[in-house]
């Protein structure tokens, strides 16, 4: 009986359909095990090889949970609304809706051929009405909230509007320092943005609204975005390279908008704690923890020359005040419109303009510098120095104040700006510290060349920072490099907000009124002024709802918890079933998602907590980044202005034919076998190459190749359909893991494969044989099988933990070569490397159970328990020597006392050979070591 693979994996696969083998309880007497997958975005190129390595490896820690007693939850869902799906819509002219119904379609036929334990019945689509009514609820429930500082967590907005009717705001500061009162609001109190009891009585309803925006967990407020006409949407930064979209490669400008924000800002430090209590890498915490970007330092006021205008800045280190040169503000900022003059304004509109198409990502990565004089000059409070103001991309709006002031000794970059501008450089800095005399009383004058004489910088920082607040200029402040997170997009395809604007105010709907179904169109231009494509629908701009939609990662920010009670129409989970799974034990996904989506979720979560709808604040224990498998490219070459290719060995060293150029081109490396080009079928790929000529060598078409991202545009992605037809789920599935370690990236090479394959063929025939059958005996296993076995045992168990997948591959085809040289066929042995294999080729390991007479599925056989005593070495290979040279070696007893090793020694036919018939002087012998014969 052959290894008939197909019929195999199609029995299994609807065998444990029909039976609902992988369908999980949220109640058990078995411990809970929740493994996730950042679940796919349904794309219309469906998957290729690279798609499903984390969800192999996910799939094989699952199933060795199960096999371990643990009641396993792996579900696996659809993200289905973003920008992606709506432009994938629109270039194949269909509605979204329709498209991403295929794209799922498509999606999970190939998912189920590769045969994942996933709970279908847990299923989760992001665009469904079911799903988003609770993204629209968890919405609501922020914008109903506001973060307390004092209490350190997410309130009802109720409970601050308790307390400003009773002590106005000044326990409690409106989060933006740069609010502004409407003009038409009356206030007795002057200092800042704080207010009254009395006043906040005083306040008609909208200004209250408007104050109460301003606390609110999610927002409105105005801002500058990366607005592509083209697309009709604002774009995260990291959409835009070089001013254009990532996608398509269309204008973008940045315009201000009215957008909704998330406060992610004031959980920046709760963020940060929490990574100390999960599992992530070093890395990761690293990556997040710089986004998160903590400092701590001052916020100064520094007057502008012949303006009322102040500028602040913010600066971790105060105490360089003396040796700033210049200042330094992001171009965006309306102050620069303000203050510019003295003839630079065409250079600073020009430079402005030209800013205005540059990405933060481009303008963080830039490296040569850029700038302009605005023409304006603050004065230095300690010694009405006047320093000259600019303006420069490598400054951004969003962090601190958008302000720096800048000093030249102290700091490499501002010193480099200096140099290339000729602006002078002091040392004062130096002068400061290092006076020749010390005066550090409460009254001395802070230009006091001694005044810091002495002083470690930590305490010269806070004598700085407390005289500027005597001053009245600064104040202490801690500062996060990340921002609030934009939080609507302009355009149709994602989840309408739960809003209603009336008379320049936000109102949410009522939890009755959900969901807020997304209307069907069979148009979605963009609206007017960059509005929202709902904008154009009079049936809804009537109701005067709101016209943006929800990002993409609104829904992937808590589909963790919809799918531990995805059917439930009265909430988002029901209590018992989110304390029941709690977090997610193991979450694996690609580093691409490491700052955005993970901030978000941990963000949410922790705020779903403190309102008391889940017992937790983190959502993922550990998280394991899958590395990526890459495309083998493969590239032809063609004359310049012909439609004849040259084999690549005929290229010269400069890489061109006979001195004529050449132009090197990808090619689908579905018709290349190894390098070698299918002539014919290249001819047949793409209309423009029929009439292809070919220059070969040695009546070959040699291909170049190199490894790249595995892309459709590339030409370089592999179906995992076809592969899967070829050799099967089980061998794909092994060889994704063996191809390295799942947390790197490997290349992708389909000529590897072919021995997995024939490892899986040859576990087979331990089992069955093509003439007689089954061959396996109820006979009792030797001790050299049973080693085998438990060294596997141990092997494999140690090495699953680890996630160590491409080692397993290795343990289980030396065992296979190691019981076949044994000539192992018995029940006792074969039975338990059966559910050792299970969680990696869970199909053939199915069939050979029942083929074993089992009438349970392997998928719930426990997992074989590591016995050491059949691992322990009884003997020990001696290395023998003669005169100190090595001679030979020798397998003696462990336990073995020296008379005994002497003369099995002697008796050996090498040491006789080197002994000349002479008897040793002596002979000296370390237990578990070695033996050496002096003659």
């Amino acid at each position: 009986m052959e290894y008939n693979f197909s019929a195999i994996e199609q029995k299994w696969q609807a065998q444990w359909e029909a039976s609902k083998a992988y369908q999980v309880p949220n109640e058990s007497d078995k411990p809970k095990y929740y493994v996730l997958d950042m679940f796919p975005y349904p794309s219309g190129a469906g998957l290729h090889v690279g798609h499903p390595l984390g969800y192999i490896a996910s799939d094989i820690f699952a199933r060795y949970k199960r096999n371990r007693g643990f009641n396993v939850l792996h579900p696996m869902g659809y993200d289905a609304f973003g920008l992606p799906a709506e432009q994938y819509a629109i270039e194949h002219g269909v509605h979204p809706a329709v498209s991403t119904a295929k794209n799922i379609d498509t999606f999970r036929k190939q998912l189920d051929k590769i045969g994942f334990c996933f709970d279908w019945s847990r299923e989760v689509n992001t665009s469904q009405p079911g799903y988003y009514k609770w993204t629209q609820w968890i919405f609501l429930q922020l914008f109903n909230s506001w973060y307390n500082r004092q209490s350190n967590k997410t309130e009802p907005i109720e409970s601050l509007i308790a307390f400003l009717e009773k002590e106005g705001n000044r326990n409690h500061p409106i989060p933006n320092s740069g609010f502004q009162f409407p003009a038409n609001v009356k206030r007795e109190t002057e200092y800042g943005n704080t207010f009254t009891a009395e006043e906040w009585a005083s306040f008609d309803e909208k200004t209250r609204q408007t104050i109460l925006m301003e606390y609110r967990v999610s927002y409105c407020g105005y801002g500058e975005v990366n607005w592509c006409e083209a697309l009709g949407t604002v774009l995260a930064n990291d959409e835009v390279v070089n001013g254009v979209s990532e996608r398509g490669g269309f204008p973008v400008e940045k315009k201000r908008l009215r957008q909704w924000y998330l406060r992610i800002t004031e959980y920046a430090d709760r963020l940060l704690q929490g990574l100390q209590t999960v599992d992530f890498s070093d890395a990761m915490k690293e990556m997040q923890s710089n986004w998160i970007g903590k400092s701590t330092g001052a916020e100064i006021d520094f007057a502008i020359k012949g303006s009322d205008k102040k500028l602040r800045v913010y600066t971790t280190r105060p105490d360089t005040i003396f040796g700033v040169d210049f200042m330094v503000i992001a171009p965006e900022l309306d102050l620069v419109h303000e203050i510019k003059g003295n003839g630079q304004e065409g250079a600073v509109d020009e430079y402005v303009a030209y800013v205005k198409s540059r990405s933060e990502r481009e303008r963080m990565a830039e490296k040569k510098i850029s700038g302009v004089f605005t023409g304006a000059y603050a004065v230095n409070p300690f010694d009405g120095r006047e320093i000259p103001i600019w303006i420069s991309e490598y400054v951004l709006a969003g962090y601190g104040t958008g302000a720096i002031m800048a000093v030249p000794c102290g700091d490499e970059r501002d010193h480099k700006f200096a140099q290339h501008f000729n602006i002078p450089i002091t040392n004062i800095i130096g002068d400061a510290y290092n006076g020749e005399e010390a005066n550090n009383t409460k009254d001395a004058k802070l230009t006091n060349s001694g005044f810091l004489d002495g002083m470690v910088m930590r305490d010269a920082i806070e004598v700085v920072a407390a005289r500027l607040e005597e001053m009245g200029i600064g104040k202490r402040k801690v500062n996060f490099r990340m921002r609030d997170a934009a939080f609507s997009r302009q355009r149709y395809w994602g989840e309408p907000f739960p809003v209603k604007w009336i008379d320049g105010v936000a109102y949410p709907l009522s939890e009755s009124e959900l969901p807020l179904e997304l209307p069907h169109v069979d148009s979605y231009g963009p609206g007017p002024e960059g509005e929202g494509p709902l904008s154009n629908i009079p049936e809804w701009t009537s109701q005067h709802l709101e016209t943006n939609t929800m990002p993409g990662y609104a829904g992937s920010s808590w589909y963790f918890l919809r799918y531990m009670d995805p059917h439930n129409e009265g909430a988002f989970c029901d209590r018992k079933a989110s304390d029941y799974w709690r977090q997610v034990d193991l979450y694996v996904g690609g580093t691409e998602h490491a700052v955005g989506h993970l901030l978000y979720s941990r963000m949410w979560t922790k705020a779903l907590y403190d309102l008391g709808h889940i017992s937790f604040d983190e959502p993922f224990k550990k998280l394991l980044n899958q590395g990526m498998i890459q495309g083998s490219s493969r590239f032809v070459f063609r004359i310049n202005g012909t439609n004849t290719f040259v084999s690549k060995g005929l290229l010269d060293a400069e890489g061109k034919y006979e001195g004529k150029l050449v132009d090197k081109l990808h090619v689908d490396v579905n018709i290349v076998d190894g390098t070698e080009l299918d002539t014919e079928a290249f001819k047949t790929w793409k209309p423009d190459y029929n009439t292809a000529e070919f220059i070969l060598e040695d009546g070959k078409y040699i291909c170049d190749n190199e490894v790249e991202k595995m892309s459709k545009s590339k030409f370089n992605t592999v179906n995992p359909d076809n592969i899967v037809a070829q050799y099967g789920a089980d061998t794909f599935r092994m060889y994704e893991m063996f191809l390295g370690p799942v947390e790197m990236s490997k290349p992708w090479e389909t000529k590897g494969i072919e021995g997995v394959h024939r490892f899986i063929k040859k576990l087979w025939r331990l089992f069955v044989s093509e003439e007689k059958g089954l061959i396996v005996t109820t006979d009792a296993p030797t001790a050299a099988e049973l080693k085998v076995l438990h060294k596997t045992i141990k092997k494999i168990e140690d090495d699953i933990e680890r996630f160590s997948f491409n080692t397993c591959v290795s343990g289980f085809m030396v065992c296979v070569n190691e019981l076949s040289d044994l000539k192992c066929h018995k029940k006792a042995v074969l039975e338990q490397l059966l559910v050792l294999l299970t969680p990696f080729a869970p199909h053939v390991a199915e069939e050979l159970w029942h083929q074993l007479g089992n009438e349970g599925s392997v998928l719930n056989a426990p997992f074989p328990k590591f016995e050491a005593q059949h691992v322990a070495e009884s003997t020990k290979e001696y290395p023998i020597s003669v005169n100190g040279k090595l001679r030979t070696t020798m397998n003696i007893a462990l336990d073995a006392a020296q008379p005994e090793v002497e003369a099995l020694v002697l008796q050996n036919e090498v040491v006789q050979k080197w002994l000349e018939g002479k008897q040793p002087k002596k002979v000296i012998f370390v237990k578990g070591k070695m033996v050496n014969l002096v003659v």
